[in-house]
């Protein structure tokens, strides 16, 4: 745990949702089971592995020396989440958790839930990719986004931020897009349709509204009885063709360490050779890795005019 402290005794008091320790990385021996966000006014210790309660209390009274430092006067919020790749438990260590509780980064604004469920309502590793896709949007106004896998919907507060006139967010989990109307709510923003289906019943649907000028595919890479990215994101692909308008780009997501960029870029090669392979995007810097292969890949591919 000795560099995890290391970087608390460093830290400076956040303003932006960020990751600011990043264990599974590889880069911090001993820590590899570690990480630490920031989702002010709240720290999130969490650990993929048994922490003894001595570490706990050490990490504990580390982050309170510092934060006295760094906001003096101010309380001492923090939740340690213990999970796996299913589940988690969830427990206030200090302080309280705001209710509702919102977050910014780089000045839009999501709701976040730290004390239940195994995710928080954003992603953080995800960041580079909202701002794409903002950025994205505001060189193509009044473009049209189609937002697969669409959770709490934070790529679609991007494209509508950036300029977008339209996004069509859809997921099967309606309490998930009911998150998504909550975070447009807190941005101002119009513009947004969510669709509480089983995409792999909508295509019809989908086709119909189609063209798109942006298709966002952000799947879980594995989510028993939903979505395995082995068999099923051969699926998504082969549709893109029919979705997209001629210059128009899909974004495609993979959170795997088991399958490196190689997966993506075979798969579209395989099932929808007219897409061109165009870059993949940068992780956010907190992000880094051993092996870049095991970290999100965000990869961007373009139907030629």
């Amino acid at each position: 745990m000795q560099a995890l402290l290391d970087l608390v005794a460093t830290l400076d008091k956040p303003h932006d949702a960020a990751r600011v320790f990043h264990g599974r990385g590889g880069l911090h021996p001993g820590c590899e089971h570690l990480a630490l966000d920031a989702y002010p006014p709240v720290w999130l210790l969490t650990s993929y592995a048994p922490v003894s309660d001595e570490d706990l209390a050490r990490f504990g009274a580390a982050l309170q020396a510092r934060w006295e430092l760094i906001a003096p006067g101010e309380p001492l919020n923090w939740v340690f989440q213990q999970r796996d790749e299913v589940r988690a438990s969830n427990r206030l260590m200090a302080g309280s958790v705001p209710e509702p509780h919102v977050v910014q980064e780089d000045g839009a604004r999501y709701g976040v839930h730290l004390l239940r469920g195994l995710n928080h309502g954003l992603f953080l590793d995800m960041r580079e990719g909202r701002r794409w896709v903002r950025d994205w949007a505001h060189k193509h106004p009044g473009g049209k986004v189609l937002n697969l896998f669409a959770y709490s919907c934070a790529f679609s507060i991007a494209a509508l931020r950036g300029g977008a006139a339209e996004v069509h967010n859809l997921d099967m989990a309606s309490g998930a897009l009911q998150l998504g109307q909550r975070n447009h709510a807190l941005n101002s923003l119009r513009g947004a349709s969510f669709l509480a289906h089983d995409l792999f019943s909508t295509w019809g649907k989908l086709k119909r509204l189609a063209p798109f000028d942006l298709v966002i595919a952000d799947p879980p890479s594995y989510q028993k009885g939903s979505f395995v990215a082995e068999k099923d994101y051969a699926r998504v692909v082969r549709r893109l063709p029919e979705l997209l308008a001629p210059g128009g780009h899909a974004l495609l997501c993979l959170n795997s360490p088991r399958l490196g960029s190689g997966f993506l870029r075979e798969l579209v090669a395989a099932e929808a050779p007219a897409l061109r392979f165009v870059k993949r995007l940068s992780n956010p810097a907190a992000y880094a890795d051993v092996d870049e292969e095991r970290s999100l890949k965000v990869m961007l591919f373009e139907l030629p005019s």
